[in-house]
């Protein structure tokens, strides 16, 4: 097992480049309306980790070098993400993100869609503009994935009727797409071959899914219990892979208890952890967890056939922390 490092530690190799990115993240937000300016600044003050960027330069760099199209792609994807994220938080009425009230929170749904409107015709003007065609291509195509995605998991959650494949599909489109576009778009700003784009492409679904599965088995608490389980997903109807597994493998009774559950009393934090605690005792989450490992395990073997260097070793710690991160 390889030690797991920062976040820090695994941009080393690359710390100039972000910080070159995030200037020009910057400035590619920028606009002649001071509402706009202020709040794209409230935007770049509460920034994550920088995950996709990241995946975009290490996959450049491991491919040859980063490119000035690596940084037009970088900030490409940042823009678009970042648009789709204050859709989200409209959609689902969320007043929080990353522990920073959300923009409708603050300045509410209208001006928050129009912000996000803003970001998503920055990012295609900034692709038009350097002539990254084939890059915007790339983008669009994971764009129009994400909104699948969520739009099947939305038509899914209402019937309650997924299947552990609708699931990986669901997950592949709304997640994993916009991480493999970020592995590939990197790989063609350093101008590598279809064959190599294509293979970085599956590296980072499989890391994509990995991510989500992760993300799923929080919600339950782990072996470690890191954080009280919130039920979060139960609460939202959403039917995880740990949920699926324990569906597929009780009585009939059972099932039917447990689904009441999801349809009827998603905000009762007594049945929530009952729901929680049949998924464990069902074996869900070792289950989940069995799933997230093979998918790391997939994408690792991909990536050993690249030659040695730091990028490609910061990418192999970045695929570790993704899957044993905390939170």
């Amino acid at each position: 097992m390889l030690h797991v490092l920062t976040v820090k530690d695994i941009k080393s190799p690359i710390a100039k480049e972000m910080k070159l990115f995030e200037e020009k993240f910057r400035s590619s937000m920028k606009s002649r309306v001071p509402l706009l300016d202020k709040i794209t600044h409230y935007i770049v003050k509460r920034k994550g980790k920088q995950m996709r960027p990241m995946f975009v330069f290490l996959s450049a760099k491991m491919c040859g070098g980063i490119t000035e199209s690596s940084y037009t792609v970088a900030s490409l994807i940042e823009l678009l993400h970042t648009a789709t994220l204050v859709h989200d938080d409209v959609v689902d009425d969320s007043s929080m993100r990353r522990g920073f009230f959300s923009l409708n929170a603050l300045w509410k749904n209208k001006i928050a869609v129009l912000v996000g409107d803003y970001l998503l015709s920055q990012g295609l003007l900034l692709a038009v503009n350097n002539e990254e065609f084939d890059q915007l291509k790339l983008v669009s195509n994971a764009v129009r994935e994400m909104s699948e995605g969520e739009l099947l998991q939305i038509e899914k959650a209402r019937r309650l009727d997924i299947t552990e494949d609708v699931y990986f599909e669901v997950i592949r489109q709304k997640t994993a797409s916009l991480i493999a576009t970020c592995c590939a778009a990197g790989a063609n700003s350093a101008g590598m071959d279809k064959e190599t784009i294509d293979k970085l492409y599956a590296f980072g679904e499989k890391v994509g899914i990995a991510f989500q599965i992760k993300d799923d088995i929080f919600d339950y608490g782990n072996d470690q219990q890191i954080g009280k389980p919130t039920g979060i997903d139960i609460k939202e109807r959403k039917i995880t892979l740990p949920l699926i597994y324990a569906l597929n493998n009780c009585s009939k009774s059972e099932k039917s208890k447990a689904i009441n559950i999801v349809k009827r009393h998603g905000n009762k934090p007594d049945k929530v952890q009952e729901l929680i605690q049949f998924v464990i005792d069902s074996g869900g989450l070792n289950y989940a967890a069995n799933k997230m490992n093979q998918y790391t395990s997939e994408a690792l073997e991909l990536l050993n056939t690249f030659d040695d260097c730091e990028a490609k070793n910061s990418l192999i710690s970045l695929v570790e922390y993704t899957t044993t991160r905390k939170k």
